[in-house]
Protein backbone atom coordinates (compact mmCIF):
# COMPACT_ATOMS: atom_id res chain seq x y z
CA UNK A 1 0.00 0.00 0.00
CA UNK A 2 1.31 3.29 -0.78
CA UNK A 3 2.77 5.56 2.28
CA UNK A 4 0.70 8.74 1.31
CA UNK A 5 -2.51 5.72 1.77
CA UNK A 6 -1.57 4.88 4.69
CA UNK A 7 -0.91 7.89 6.41
CA UNK A 8 -4.56 8.95 5.21
CA UNK A 9 -6.19 6.10 6.29
CA UNK A 10 -4.15 6.47 9.78
CA UNK A 11 -5.91 9.93 9.99
CA UNK A 12 -9.09 9.30 9.02
CA UNK A 13 -9.40 6.51 11.97
CA UNK A 14 -8.12 8.94 14.24
CA UNK A 15 -10.20 12.04 13.26
CA UNK A 16 -12.73 9.13 13.78
CA UNK A 17 -11.85 8.32 17.06
CA UNK A 18 -11.79 11.76 18.33
CA UNK A 19 -15.24 12.51 16.77
CA UNK A 20 -16.68 9.19 18.58
CA UNK A 21 -15.01 10.73 21.68
CA UNK A 22 -16.32 14.23 21.01
CA UNK A 23 -20.04 12.52 20.43
CA UNK A 24 -19.77 10.78 24.56
CA UNK A 25 -20.21 12.45 27.83
CA UNK A 26 -17.31 12.49 30.35
CA UNK A 27 -17.78 10.54 33.29
CA UNK A 28 -19.92 12.26 36.32
CA UNK A 29 -17.46 14.12 38.57
CA UNK A 30 -18.59 14.87 42.33
CA UNK A 31 -20.12 18.53 43.13
CA UNK A 32 -17.08 19.38 45.85
CA UNK A 33 -14.56 19.30 42.59
CA UNK A 34 -16.44 21.00 40.09
CA UNK A 35 -17.24 23.99 42.97
CA UNK A 36 -13.82 24.10 44.09
CA UNK A 37 -10.64 25.42 44.10
CA UNK A 38 -7.36 23.30 44.80
CA UNK A 39 -4.28 24.21 46.12
CA UNK A 40 -1.06 22.59 45.36
CA UNK A 41 1.40 22.43 48.05
CA UNK A 42 5.19 21.31 47.76
CA UNK A 43 5.04 20.04 51.14
CA UNK A 44 9.37 20.31 51.29
CA UNK A 45 9.11 24.10 50.28
CA UNK A 46 5.46 25.12 51.62
CA UNK A 47 6.92 25.80 55.64
CA UNK A 48 9.75 26.41 57.58
CA UNK A 49 9.54 22.86 59.00
CA UNK A 50 9.25 21.04 55.92
CA UNK A 51 6.92 18.85 56.75
CA UNK A 52 3.32 17.50 57.11
CA UNK A 53 2.75 19.65 60.57
CA UNK A 54 3.59 22.78 58.55
CA UNK A 55 0.95 22.23 56.52
CA UNK A 56 -1.56 21.69 59.09
CA UNK A 57 -0.55 24.26 61.25
CA UNK A 58 -1.50 27.06 58.26
CA UNK A 59 -5.36 24.85 57.03
CA UNK A 60 -7.21 27.30 58.78
CA UNK A 61 -5.15 30.44 56.14
CA UNK A 62 -5.95 28.12 53.52
CA UNK A 63 -9.35 27.49 54.49
CA UNK A 64 -9.95 31.84 54.64
CA UNK A 65 -8.39 32.41 51.06
CA UNK A 66 -10.94 29.72 49.86
CA UNK A 67 -9.72 26.74 48.93
CA UNK A 68 -11.42 23.42 48.92
CA UNK A 69 -8.84 20.79 47.93
CA UNK A 70 -5.34 20.72 48.86
CA UNK A 71 -3.28 18.29 46.67
CA UNK A 72 -0.32 17.24 47.57
CA UNK A 73 3.04 16.76 45.69
CA UNK A 74 4.57 13.36 45.98
CA UNK A 75 4.91 12.43 49.89
CA UNK A 76 6.70 9.19 49.16
CA UNK A 77 10.61 8.80 49.88
CA UNK A 78 12.25 9.74 47.41
CA UNK A 79 15.34 7.41 45.51
CA UNK A 80 19.12 8.27 45.92
CA UNK A 81 20.41 5.87 43.02
CA UNK A 82 20.70 8.35 40.27
CA UNK A 83 19.22 11.11 41.60
CA UNK A 84 19.11 14.73 40.23
CA UNK A 85 20.59 17.76 41.90
CA UNK A 86 20.68 17.75 45.91
CA UNK A 87 17.94 16.53 47.14
CA UNK A 88 16.36 14.44 44.06
CA UNK A 89 12.94 15.13 42.35
CA UNK A 90 9.69 14.06 44.20
CA UNK A 91 8.85 12.54 41.17
CA UNK A 92 11.44 9.14 41.81
CA UNK A 93 9.80 7.26 44.49
CA UNK A 94 11.14 4.57 46.12
CA UNK A 95 8.17 3.22 47.60
CA UNK A 96 4.56 4.15 47.16
CA UNK A 97 3.97 2.22 50.53
CA UNK A 98 5.90 4.56 52.59
CA UNK A 99 6.01 8.12 53.65
CA UNK A 100 8.89 10.55 53.03
CA UNK A 101 10.13 10.59 56.81
CA UNK A 102 11.29 14.42 55.87
CA UNK A 103 7.95 15.00 56.06
CA UNK A 104 6.77 13.37 59.11
CA UNK A 105 4.83 10.58 60.39
CA UNK A 106 2.14 8.15 59.01
CA UNK A 107 0.10 9.50 62.00
CA UNK A 108 1.65 13.36 60.69
CA UNK A 109 -0.39 12.44 57.86
CA UNK A 110 -3.38 11.36 59.31
CA UNK A 111 -3.96 14.42 61.45
CA UNK A 112 -3.30 16.74 58.99
CA UNK A 113 -6.09 14.40 56.43
CA UNK A 114 -8.37 14.84 59.63
CA UNK A 115 -7.87 18.75 60.65
CA UNK A 116 -8.60 19.15 56.96
CA UNK A 117 -11.89 17.29 56.36
CA UNK A 118 -12.73 18.70 59.44
CA UNK A 119 -12.68 22.07 58.13
CA UNK A 120 -14.50 20.63 54.82
CA UNK A 121 -11.78 20.45 52.73
CA UNK A 122 -10.43 17.59 50.60
CA UNK A 123 -7.29 16.34 50.65
CA UNK A 124 -5.60 14.53 47.32
CA UNK A 125 -1.78 13.27 46.43
CA UNK A 126 0.21 12.65 43.62
CA UNK A 127 1.08 9.42 41.83
CA UNK A 128 3.74 8.50 39.93
CA UNK A 129 2.55 5.76 38.39
CA UNK A 130 4.80 5.99 34.82
CA UNK A 131 8.14 5.24 36.70
CA UNK A 132 9.69 4.75 39.62
CA UNK A 133 13.07 5.61 41.17
CA UNK A 134 16.07 3.39 40.30
CA UNK A 135 16.66 2.20 44.19
CA UNK A 136 12.63 1.41 44.42
CA UNK A 137 11.85 -1.90 46.28
CA UNK A 138 9.91 -2.67 43.31
CA UNK A 139 13.17 -3.62 41.68
CA UNK A 140 13.23 -6.74 43.12
CA UNK A 141 10.27 -7.62 40.49
CA UNK A 142 12.47 -6.88 37.19
CA UNK A 143 9.39 -7.80 35.09
CA UNK A 144 7.71 -4.86 36.55
CA UNK A 145 9.69 -2.56 34.31
CA UNK A 146 10.53 -1.90 30.43
CA UNK A 147 13.52 -3.60 29.16
CA UNK A 148 15.73 -2.70 25.96
CA UNK A 149 16.47 -6.06 23.92
CA UNK A 150 19.26 -6.90 26.16
CA UNK A 151 16.73 -7.06 29.23
CA UNK A 152 18.25 -3.94 30.91
CA UNK A 153 15.82 -1.45 32.47
CA UNK A 154 15.32 1.70 30.78
CA UNK A 155 14.25 5.17 31.85
CA UNK A 156 10.44 5.80 29.92
CA UNK A 157 12.20 8.87 28.29
CA UNK A 158 15.89 9.14 27.35
CA UNK A 159 16.64 12.75 29.14
CA UNK A 160 14.74 11.17 32.26
CA UNK A 161 18.00 9.62 33.88
CA UNK A 162 16.88 9.45 37.66
CA UNK A 163 13.68 6.99 36.61
CA UNK A 164 12.93 3.43 35.30
CA UNK A 165 10.16 2.99 33.29
CA UNK A 166 7.37 0.79 34.47
CA UNK A 167 5.73 -1.82 32.28
CA UNK A 168 1.64 -2.31 32.33
CA UNK A 169 1.63 -5.25 30.39
CA UNK A 170 2.49 -7.11 33.17
CA UNK A 171 -0.63 -8.42 34.89
CA UNK A 172 1.00 -8.26 38.23
CA UNK A 173 2.29 -4.44 37.96
CA UNK A 174 -0.96 -3.44 37.52
CA UNK A 175 -2.41 -5.63 40.56
CA UNK A 176 0.25 -4.31 42.87
CA UNK A 177 -0.83 -0.51 41.62
CA UNK A 178 -4.19 -1.25 42.06
CA UNK A 179 -3.82 -2.54 45.62
CA UNK A 180 -1.49 0.43 46.49
CA UNK A 181 -3.92 2.93 45.33
CA UNK A 182 -6.45 1.60 47.32
CA UNK A 183 -3.85 1.42 50.62
CA UNK A 184 -4.23 5.32 50.61
CA UNK A 185 -7.98 5.97 49.87
CA UNK A 186 -9.19 3.43 52.02
CA UNK A 187 -10.94 5.27 55.14
CA UNK A 188 -10.04 2.47 57.63
CA UNK A 189 -5.79 3.71 56.78
CA UNK A 190 -5.56 7.36 55.37
CA UNK A 191 -9.02 8.30 54.06
CA UNK A 192 -7.42 10.41 51.20
CA UNK A 193 -10.18 11.61 48.82
CA UNK A 194 -8.16 11.07 45.52
CA UNK A 195 -5.27 11.35 43.32
CA UNK A 196 -3.68 13.49 40.78
CA UNK A 197 -1.66 11.49 38.47
CA UNK A 198 1.94 12.12 37.05
CA UNK A 199 2.34 11.98 33.58
CA UNK A 200 -1.14 10.04 33.13
CA UNK A 201 -1.22 10.21 29.46
CA UNK A 202 2.12 7.86 29.60
CA UNK A 203 0.12 4.97 31.10
CA UNK A 204 -1.73 2.61 29.39
CA UNK A 205 -6.08 3.91 29.45
CA UNK A 206 -6.81 0.53 30.18
CA UNK A 207 -4.98 0.66 33.13
CA UNK A 208 -6.95 3.95 34.57
CA UNK A 209 -10.06 2.39 33.62
CA UNK A 210 -9.34 -0.63 35.50
CA UNK A 211 -8.21 1.33 38.56
CA UNK A 212 -11.39 3.80 38.75
CA UNK A 213 -13.93 0.70 39.04
CA UNK A 214 -11.31 -0.98 41.88
CA UNK A 215 -11.21 2.62 43.52
CA UNK A 216 -15.25 3.09 43.37
CA UNK A 217 -15.82 -0.17 45.23
CA UNK A 218 -13.22 1.65 48.40
CA UNK A 219 -14.51 5.16 47.86
CA UNK A 220 -17.26 5.89 45.92
CA UNK A 221 -16.94 9.96 45.50
CA UNK A 222 -13.05 9.77 45.46
CA UNK A 223 -11.34 12.26 42.61
CA UNK A 224 -8.90 11.46 39.78
CA UNK A 225 -6.94 14.00 37.94
CA UNK A 226 -4.93 13.60 35.38
CA UNK A 227 -1.76 15.47 34.37
CA UNK A 228 -2.24 15.07 30.81
CA UNK A 229 -4.30 16.65 27.92
CA UNK A 230 -5.95 13.00 26.37
CA UNK A 231 -9.40 13.19 25.56
CA UNK A 232 -9.83 9.26 26.09
CA UNK A 233 -8.88 9.20 30.04
CA UNK A 234 -11.98 11.35 30.94
CA UNK A 235 -14.70 9.27 30.12
CA UNK A 236 -14.60 6.84 32.70
CA UNK A 237 -11.20 7.01 34.03
CA UNK A 238 -10.22 10.76 35.33
CA UNK A 239 -12.65 13.22 36.75
CA UNK A 240 -10.41 16.05 35.00
CA UNK A 241 -6.93 16.80 33.01
CA UNK A 242 -4.79 19.92 32.50
CA UNK A 243 -6.03 22.25 30.02
CA UNK A 244 -2.50 22.02 28.37
CA UNK A 245 -3.39 23.75 25.15
CA UNK A 246 -4.54 26.65 26.75
CA UNK A 247 -1.72 26.85 29.45
CA UNK A 248 0.98 26.63 26.46
CA UNK A 249 -1.09 29.63 24.57
CA UNK A 250 -1.53 31.35 27.80
CA UNK A 251 2.51 31.49 27.46
CA UNK A 252 2.10 32.27 24.36
CA UNK A 253 0.83 35.64 24.42
CA UNK A 254 2.23 36.74 27.50
CA UNK A 255 5.72 35.47 26.65
CA UNK A 256 5.80 35.93 22.52
CA UNK A 257 3.26 38.70 21.14
CA UNK A 258 0.83 35.84 20.10
CA UNK A 259 -2.73 37.84 19.83
CA UNK A 260 -5.65 37.37 22.52
CA UNK A 261 -7.90 36.10 20.64
CA UNK A 262 -5.69 32.53 20.19
CA UNK A 263 -6.73 31.79 23.50
CA UNK A 264 -10.23 31.23 22.38
CA UNK A 265 -9.15 28.79 19.78
CA UNK A 266 -7.09 27.12 22.51
CA UNK A 267 -10.05 26.79 25.35
CA UNK A 268 -12.73 25.64 22.54
CA UNK A 269 -11.50 22.07 22.37
CA UNK A 270 -13.77 20.18 20.28
CA UNK A 271 -12.35 16.77 20.64
CA UNK A 272 -13.22 16.32 24.06
CA UNK A 273 -16.14 14.56 25.72
CA UNK A 274 -19.06 16.50 26.28
CA UNK A 275 -18.92 17.99 29.97
CA UNK A 276 -14.87 17.78 29.99
CA UNK A 277 -13.53 19.43 33.19
CA UNK A 278 -10.04 20.80 32.97
CA UNK A 279 -7.83 22.47 35.47
CA UNK A 280 -7.33 26.15 34.87
CA UNK A 281 -3.60 26.97 36.00
CA UNK A 282 -1.26 29.74 35.42
CA UNK A 283 1.09 28.48 37.81
CA UNK A 284 2.68 25.15 38.27
CA UNK A 285 5.43 23.10 39.79
CA UNK A 286 6.90 22.50 35.96
CA UNK A 287 7.58 25.86 35.33
CA UNK A 288 9.48 29.18 36.68
CA UNK A 289 6.97 31.23 38.43
CA UNK A 290 4.28 32.88 37.05
CA UNK A 291 5.44 35.88 38.30
CA UNK A 292 8.90 35.55 36.60
CA UNK A 293 7.37 34.48 33.48
CA UNK A 294 4.50 37.37 33.52
CA UNK A 295 5.66 40.48 35.95
CA UNK A 296 3.28 40.68 38.98
CA UNK A 297 0.65 42.45 37.44
CA UNK A 298 0.79 39.84 34.09
CA UNK A 299 0.80 37.19 36.14
CA UNK A 300 -2.36 38.55 38.69
CA UNK A 301 -4.32 38.99 34.91
CA UNK A 302 -3.47 35.66 34.17
CA UNK A 303 -4.89 34.00 37.08
CA UNK A 304 -8.02 36.47 36.81
CA UNK A 305 -8.56 34.41 33.99
CA UNK A 306 -8.13 31.03 35.14
CA UNK A 307 -10.46 32.15 38.17
CA UNK A 308 -13.51 33.21 35.89
CA UNK A 309 -13.54 30.42 33.29
CA UNK A 310 -15.01 27.46 33.33
CA UNK A 311 -13.57 24.58 35.06
CA UNK A 312 -11.05 23.72 38.11
CA UNK A 313 -8.73 26.72 39.35
CA UNK A 314 -5.61 25.98 40.79
CA UNK A 315 -3.44 28.05 42.92
CA UNK A 316 0.12 26.92 43.67
CA UNK A 317 1.27 27.96 46.94
CA UNK A 318 2.94 31.50 47.29
CA UNK A 319 1.02 32.64 44.56
CA UNK A 320 -1.34 34.19 47.26
CA UNK A 321 1.42 36.20 47.99
CA UNK A 322 3.36 36.80 44.63
CA UNK A 323 6.37 34.32 45.60
CA UNK A 324 8.89 34.32 42.93
CA UNK A 325 11.31 31.44 44.42
CA UNK A 326 12.78 29.08 41.78
CA UNK A 327 10.27 26.99 40.71
CA UNK A 328 10.78 24.06 38.57
CA UNK A 329 13.43 21.80 36.63
CA UNK A 330 16.43 22.70 38.52
CA UNK A 331 14.66 23.63 41.55
CA UNK A 332 12.73 21.12 41.87
CA UNK A 333 15.22 18.99 42.86
CA UNK A 334 16.40 20.97 45.86
CA UNK A 335 15.01 23.10 49.32
CA UNK A 336 13.47 26.32 47.82
CA UNK A 337 11.07 27.46 50.46
CA UNK A 338 7.95 29.73 49.59
CA UNK A 339 9.23 33.20 50.48
CA UNK A 340 5.89 34.34 51.97
CA UNK A 341 6.25 38.11 53.25
CA UNK A 342 7.94 39.38 48.77
CA UNK A 343 8.20 43.33 48.77
CA UNK A 344 6.48 45.32 46.20
CA UNK A 345 2.73 43.31 45.59
CA UNK A 346 -0.61 44.16 45.39
CA UNK A 347 -2.61 42.35 47.81
CA UNK A 348 -2.90 39.33 46.14
CA UNK A 349 -4.53 37.24 49.14
CA UNK A 350 -7.12 39.57 49.09
CA UNK A 351 -7.67 39.76 45.63
CA UNK A 352 -7.25 36.18 44.81
CA UNK A 353 -9.61 35.70 47.96
CA UNK A 354 -12.84 37.50 46.52
CA UNK A 355 -12.51 36.06 43.23
CA UNK A 356 -13.02 33.12 44.81
CA UNK A 357 -15.76 34.47 46.85
CA UNK A 358 -16.81 35.09 43.83
CA UNK A 359 -16.86 31.64 42.17
CA UNK A 360 -18.72 30.55 45.70
CA UNK A 361 -21.66 32.91 45.62
CA UNK A 362 -22.60 32.85 42.15
CA UNK A 363 -23.54 29.38 40.58
CA UNK A 364 -23.00 31.35 37.15
CA UNK A 365 -19.18 31.17 37.75
CA UNK A 366 -19.11 26.94 37.98
CA UNK A 367 -21.28 26.11 34.98
CA UNK A 368 -20.26 25.33 31.32
CA UNK A 369 -21.51 28.40 30.04
CA UNK A 370 -19.14 30.40 28.91
CA UNK A 371 -19.47 33.19 26.12
CA UNK A 372 -16.61 34.87 24.22
CA UNK A 373 -17.55 38.40 23.24
CA UNK A 374 -16.51 40.78 20.12
CA UNK A 375 -14.46 43.65 21.96
CA UNK A 376 -12.55 46.60 19.96
CA UNK A 377 -8.86 44.84 20.57
CA UNK A 378 -8.57 41.02 20.19
CA UNK A 379 -4.92 41.48 19.81
CA UNK A 380 -4.72 42.72 23.75
CA UNK A 381 -8.14 42.30 24.96
CA UNK A 382 -10.02 38.84 26.70
CA UNK A 383 -13.90 39.45 27.13
CA UNK A 384 -15.78 36.77 28.23
CA UNK A 385 -19.51 36.24 29.77
CA UNK A 386 -20.01 34.20 32.94
CA UNK A 387 -24.05 33.73 33.12
CA UNK A 388 -26.72 31.40 34.28
CA UNK A 389 -30.82 32.42 34.27
CA UNK A 390 -30.43 34.56 37.28
CA UNK A 391 -26.80 36.65 36.65
CA UNK A 392 -24.96 37.54 34.22
CA UNK A 393 -20.97 39.05 34.59
CA UNK A 394 -18.30 40.30 31.95
CA UNK A 395 -14.84 40.12 32.48
CA UNK A 396 -12.75 42.57 30.92
CA UNK A 397 -8.70 41.57 30.66
CA UNK A 398 -6.13 43.63 28.88
CA UNK A 399 -3.40 41.04 28.71
CA UNK A 400 -0.61 43.63 27.23
CA UNK A 401 1.32 45.88 28.96
CA UNK A 402 -0.08 48.75 27.36
CA UNK A 403 -3.29 51.43 28.15
CA UNK A 404 -5.58 50.29 25.94
CA UNK A 405 -8.87 52.49 25.89
CA UNK A 406 -11.68 50.01 24.48
CA UNK A 407 -15.00 48.87 24.42
CA UNK A 408 -16.90 44.90 24.49
CA UNK A 409 -20.01 44.45 22.51
CA UNK A 410 -22.78 42.83 24.38
CA UNK A 411 -26.79 43.52 24.90
CA UNK A 412 -28.15 45.61 27.57
CA UNK A 413 -24.73 46.90 28.29
CA UNK A 414 -26.24 50.04 30.01
CA UNK A 415 -27.03 47.63 32.82
CA UNK A 416 -23.86 46.34 33.95
CA UNK A 417 -22.05 47.69 37.27
CA UNK A 418 -18.38 46.95 38.43
CA UNK A 419 -17.73 44.58 40.84
CA UNK A 420 -15.61 45.88 43.75
CA UNK A 421 -12.49 43.55 44.58
CA UNK A 422 -10.29 44.02 47.43
CA UNK A 423 -6.88 46.05 46.68
CA UNK A 424 -7.94 46.98 43.44
CA UNK A 425 -8.75 50.74 42.01
CA UNK A 426 -12.62 51.10 41.91
CA UNK A 427 -13.68 51.26 38.27
CA UNK A 428 -16.21 54.13 37.21
CA UNK A 429 -19.31 53.49 37.82
CA UNK A 430 -20.61 54.51 34.26
CA UNK A 431 -18.93 54.57 30.67
CA UNK A 432 -19.60 50.66 30.02
CA UNK A 433 -18.98 49.26 27.65
CA UNK A 434 -16.16 51.99 26.97
CA UNK A 435 -13.74 51.27 29.31
CA UNK A 436 -9.79 52.30 30.09
CA UNK A 437 -7.50 49.79 31.33
CA UNK A 438 -4.10 50.56 32.27
CA UNK A 439 -1.74 47.36 31.28
CA UNK A 440 -2.55 44.37 32.40
CA UNK A 441 -5.78 45.81 34.43
CA UNK A 442 -8.66 43.90 34.29
CA UNK A 443 -12.62 44.04 35.35
CA UNK A 444 -15.88 42.37 36.52
CA UNK A 445 -18.93 43.81 35.61
CA UNK A 446 -22.25 41.86 36.80
CA UNK A 447 -26.00 42.59 36.25
CA UNK A 448 -29.02 40.56 37.41
CA UNK A 449 -30.98 38.78 35.13
CA UNK A 450 -34.58 39.97 35.21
Amino acid sequence: MPFLLVCLLLAACTAGAAEDISKKSARTSPDWLRDGVIYEIFPRNFSKEGNFNGITARLDELQDLGTTILWLMPIHPLGEKMRKGTLGSPYAVRDYYAINPDYGSEADLKRLVFEAHKRGLKVIIDIVANHTAWDSVMMEHPEFYKQDGTGKIIPPVPEWTDVAGLNYDNAKLREYMITMLKHWVDPATFDLDGFRCDVAYMVPTSFWEEARTELAKVKPNLIMLAEASKPELLLNAFDLDYSWPLHSTLNKVLLNGAPASDLKASWDERDFPQHALHLRFSDNHDEARAIARFSVNGALAAEVLMLCLDGVPLIYNGMEVGDATESGDPALFEKMPVFWNPKERPPLRNIYKDLIKLRKQYAAFRNERVIWLRNSDVANLVTIMRLDNKDEFIVVINLSNRPILGWVEVMHDQEFKPIKISGMAEAPPTGFPLFRLNGFEWRIFHREVK
